[in-house]
């Protein structure tokens, strides 16, 4: 990860942590080594990433980092400034708020200008709420889609539960959506009324952290089974 003035620096795609946890229990060292090489980075929130670095490697100076933010308040047109470091032949890292960079996350649009431009994409090994929830679920590894935010609209977000649930059915595959986690309890008081009793519906909580919680039980089965996930963060997986 030397800088080259005659080749492009690279973009490494840096995970964090899903939660408040030592970040050496769950990632590997090739993110520490990344980290402790990358001055140039592009976050979503300045304080929160600086905090992930000190951490990672407490030595490097603060002083000397360059963070560009990019969030769902950035601008087109200042993206291609993002990605000058590595034109200069210096490497950058896209940190993530929690989990991978561009999966179920900002960064993906950063990643295609880099591709646009020739820069090499570097990414790098780190949890992934949506793989580890499949993983753990018992549901189809093999044929599977993750589907975002469902519709905050009650009556929207039955109907696409109902969508979701006859597209497993049709096709065997595995639904994974996710909620904001204080509206989590809301989400399953909906799943269960809309979803089918022979459904299997997987909730998955906290992963990798120490509350981590994570079954999967038919619909009909949740009803004295049901966990407190208010503000928990979670992904949910159903199979029909």
């Amino acid at each position: 990860m030397k800088t080259n003035p005659t080749e492009f620096g690279k973009l490494y795609l840096i995970p964090t942590t899903l939660g408040i946890t030592e970040p050496l229990e769950v990632l590997p060292l090739t993110i520490k080594r990344a980290v402790e090489q990358i001055d140039h980075y592009i976050v979503e929130n300045e304080k929160t990433a600086r905090r992930f670095i000190k951490k990672i490697t407490p030595r490097k100076t603060q002083a000397l980092l360059h963070l560009s933010l990019l969030n769902k308040f950035t601008e087109a047109e200042v993206l291609p400034q993002y990605l000058k470091p590595c034109l200069m032949g210096q490497p950058v890292g896209v940190l993530s708020e929690a989990g991978c960079p561009a999966i179920a996350d900002p960064g993906a649009v950063i990643v295609r200008l880099a591709h646009e431009k020739g820069i090499q994409v570097v990414p790098l090994v780190g949890p992934s709420s949506i793989i580890l929830a499949l993983m753990a679920s018992g549901l189809n590894g093999q044929n599977f889609a993750f589907n975002g935010y469902l519709p905050i609209d009650a009556a929207e977000r039955k109907k696409a539960i109902k969508q979701l649930e006859k597209k497993s059915k049709e096709t065997g595959q595995t639904q994974l959506f996710m909620e904001t986690p204080y509206r989590n309890d809301k989400l399953i008081t909906e799943l269960l009324k809309s979803l089918h009793g022979e459904t299997s519906l997987c909730i998955a909580a906290d992963i990798t952290l120490k509350t981590e919680w994570i079954r999967t039980l038919k619909a009909s089965e949740w009803g004295p089974n049901l966990p407190d996930l208010n503000k928990r963060p979670a992904i949910f997986a159903i199979q029909a």
